[in-house]
């Protein structure tokens, strides 16, 4: 944890213009020990700015794993010269990767990515995203159509898609 710590508090005390340990009150670091805590923190990571009423839904979200999913984005040789270039990848030999793909539900031999269906954790954080929350200035509408009816319209996704 030290290795992926460091560098991203020492990026966040030059933007903010300050010194001390990122990680500290609010911030903390927590080992996902399961399939439901990943699937949960993933939940929430992909909610927050449709909570902080930054965006309408999920799928509109920047920065999102359900964007990445439907809009993919992400270069792995890219990622890996930026890495370089900021110096990153030589003091901590971290491998960069794309999205763990979603297998569906049946556990297999040769398991690689996340045990459960795309469709199931769309409807999972579509579902979350509606429940009001007093402390949080945004929600999903309720006159906005289910994530997968909208889904159904958008180019990358198919509507029979696992």
């Amino acid at each position: 944890m030290k290795c992926l710590n460091e560098p991203i508090a020492r990026e966040a005390n030059r933007e903010d213009d300050c010194t001390g340990h990122f990680w500290e009150s609010r911030f903390k670091s927590q080992a996902l020990l399961t399939e439901q805590a990943l699937l949960s923190c993933m939940a929430y990571v992909d909610l927050n700015p449709v909570r902080a009423a930054m965006a309408e839904t999920p799928e509109a979200s920047d920065y999102t794993s359900i964007k990445e999913r439907l809009t993919p984005q992400f270069d792995l040789a890219q990622a890996v010269q930026n890495q370089l270039d900021s110096g990153y990848l030589r003091q901590f030999p971290v491998s960069l990767k794309p999205l763990l793909n979603f297998e569906g539900n049946e556990r297999n031999e040769i398991q690689h990515g996340i045990m459960f269906r795309l469709r199931d954790y769309l409807e999972l954080v579509d579902y979350t995203g509606r429940i009001i929350q007093p402390a949080k200035r945004g929600a999903i509408l309720e006159t906005i159509p289910p994530i997968l009816a909208r889904l159904c319209k958008h180019p990358c996704f198919s509507c029979t898609a696992d």
